[in-house]
């Protein structure tokens, strides 16, 4: 009995070590999510539907919007990014309308800068991990279609990662997938991520 007693504190022992080791490895990922979040500006573009003309539409506000976007944030930082997209909300609406109707719709957009969540996304040439982060949001009519995310600063979406260049070393890795088990990273970020998310 007593033998059983031992095994049954040891065993108790090193569950509760392996959760403290998981929680702080979490909270380990969950940091470097947020700084990660610190330095990029997501795009997320909403479609009217998820019909195939809806989706379609949805790729050309997507371009009218990156390319009125992109030429006004060369050489800021994450800041004066903000800033810049904030003051030109309108005119990136008007671009993304103006595709719209000359399409043929008569779709309202809204365009806003938010916070919101994103689940893990892989790119051709990079991923980023699920969590939180500042997004510029263009919703096409009712918002009923599936989504288009990237990055709208720094400009990802408008060629390869040499873009990333506007990150520090360890984040640029971290988008880059140079750093070996970036996936493994991503989908422990993502779990933890969800379950913050589930509890507050």
């Amino acid at each position: 009995m007593v033998s059983l007693c031992h095994k049954l504190r040891r065993w108790e022992s090193a569950l509760l070590i392996g959760l403290a080791c998981a929680m702080l490895w979490a909270s380990a990922l969950g940091a470097e999510q947020d700084a990660l979040a610190d330095q990029v500006v997501r795009l997320h573009v909403v479609a009217n539907s998820d019909s195939e003309s809806d989706q379609a539409l949805k790729l050309q506000v997507r371009d009218a919007v990156l390319a009125a976007a992109t030429p006004a944030l060369t050489g800021l930082d994450r800041q004066e990014a903000l800033e810049t997209l904030e003051a030109r909300l309108s005119d990136l609406a008007d671009a993304a309308a103006k595709v719209v109707g000359e399409e043929g719709y008569d779709y309202p957009v809204t365009v806003s800068l938010q916070e919101e969540r994103f689940p893990t996304k892989r790119y051709e040439d990079f991923a980023l991990p699920a969590g939180e982060y500042t997004a510029l949001r263009v919703q096409i009519g009712s918002g009923g279609g599936h989504n288009w995310w990237c990055v709208v600063f720094p400009p990802l979406c408008m060629g390869s990662v040499e873009e990333t260049a506007q990150l520090d070393d360890r984040d640029r890795a971290l988008v880059t997938g140079e750093t070996e088990g970036y996936i493994v990273k991503f989908k422990a970020i993502e779990i933890w991520e969800n379950l913050k998310a589930r509890f507050s």
